[in-house]
């Protein structure tokens, strides 16, 4: 069957939450606790040779997944996923933004992961199609979204070291209020000195869950000393600012710089990084995308050359940064304040993601 004849099926869940149930939870959504009614999935199989197809694409009620204990996921790792939200419009209607650029990445991570790569078409349909039968799951709270969660995995029962010949890719969704919950503030980020998030030749630039694992433990390390998250250094390359465990890092410069840490291989192509980028041109700003290393840190912001840090992710949009803490030292102060260019770019780009600002570069999609 080809991509553009295979259609979604519904089967719709015998036993929704009820709109109490909803209603409470979109009161108060916190961040990934709570997930809608259904699903999207679509399966892949794959021939002796390789040669493979995607199949049965339908909309499931959410529920657990039943894998033999054999999947190769469970054992190797064969694994990689997606981020995007999906905002409701003043209107009633759901839109979601850049998914084109998700469905991009996650064939690239597919690619690295030796997992089958997925059609756009499908990627983009699948979204839409868990939107539209959940749309009542999507939030109107100011800042608010639906997190769709895009994954794929491999479900072959095989535990010889080889490519999964039969994969499961799947949606779910969860509605979503701030990322570090509360009023948004300057956030203390704490220097890992001991671990490393990837390595060069590694899985870096893919979005697989190893990466996430690997970052647990400096996260953790972080929390104990009031952090909310980690930062990894490139310690064989001068010590270079590599991202966060789950966010792209840029530096605002008193002379109109805005500064990130260029993508070496070891860095995830991050939607709301690239999309930071053009804002920041838009904005007349010089974008340099270029090694900065912890020195140039240190220095920036004792002599007032760096004015601002904010890190930018899909979950947290636009996080202010107050200081870097480490065992040794302190960057910044727990008492700093959101830079303007921080909050500017914040507030457009969440403008356009919500529908209140004008989206003139086409980056918004509607979903239902």
């Amino acid at each position: 069957m080809s991509v553009s004849a295979l259609e979604f099926t519904q089967k719709l869940s015998a036993q929704p939450k009820s709109e109490e149930e909803r209603s409470a939870v979109l009161a108060d959504p916190g961040f990934g606790n709570h997930f809608t009614d259904h699903t999207a999935v679509i399966d892949y199989r794959a021939d002796d040779t390789g040669v493979g197809a995607w199949e049965n694409a339908r909309i499931e009620p959410y529920g657990p997944i039943v894998m033999d204990p054999a999947a190769a996921v469970l054992h190797y790792g064969q694994e990689i996923f997606e981020g995007l939200k999906a905002y409701r419009h003043a209107d009633g209607s759901i839109w979601t933004f850049r998914p084109e650029a998700n469905a991009a990445r996650l064939n690239a991570s597919a690619r690295r992961l030796a997992l089958p790569e997925l059609p756009e078409e499908l990627f983009l349909e699948s979204i839409s199609q868990l939107a539209a039968v959940d749309r009542e799951w999507v939030p109107s709270g100011d800042g608010e979204s639906l997190y769709l969660r895009p994954f794929m995995i491999a479900t072959e029962p095989f535990l010889g070291v080889r490519p999964a010949r039969e994969v499961s890719y799947r949606v779910i969704a969860s509605p979503a209020g701030n990322y570090f919950g509360g009023e948004l503030k300057p956030v203390s980020i704490w220097l890992s000195t001991k671990y490393a998030r990837a390595g060069r030749g590694g899985t870096g630039e893919a979005k697989c869950g190893g990466n996430y694992a690997a970052s647990l433990i400096a996260q953790m390390e972080g929390e104990a000393h009031g952090c909310k998250q980690v930062l990894f250094l490139d310690e064989f390359n001068d010590n270079a600012v590599e991202e966060l465990g789950g966010m792209n890092v840029f530096f605002v410069f008193k002379d109109g710089r805005l500064v990130t840490p260029a993508l070496s291989g070891t860095i995830l192509h991050g939607v709301t990084r690239d999309s930071v980028l053009q804002l920041g041109r838009d904005r007349g700003l010089q974008v340099e995308e270029r090694k900065i290393t912890l020195d140039e840190w240190r220095d920036g912001v004792a002599s007032g050359e760096i004015t601002e840090v904010f890190a930018c992710g899909t979950a947290a949009v636009i996080t202010p940064v107050g200081e870097l803490k480490s065992e040794t030292e302190t960057i910044g102060s727990p008492e700093a304040v959101a830079g303007d260019v921080t909050m500017s770019i914040r507030q457009e780009l969440l403008g356009i993601q919500t529908g209140a600002v004008e989206d003139t570069r086409g980056w918004l999609t509607r979903l239902a």
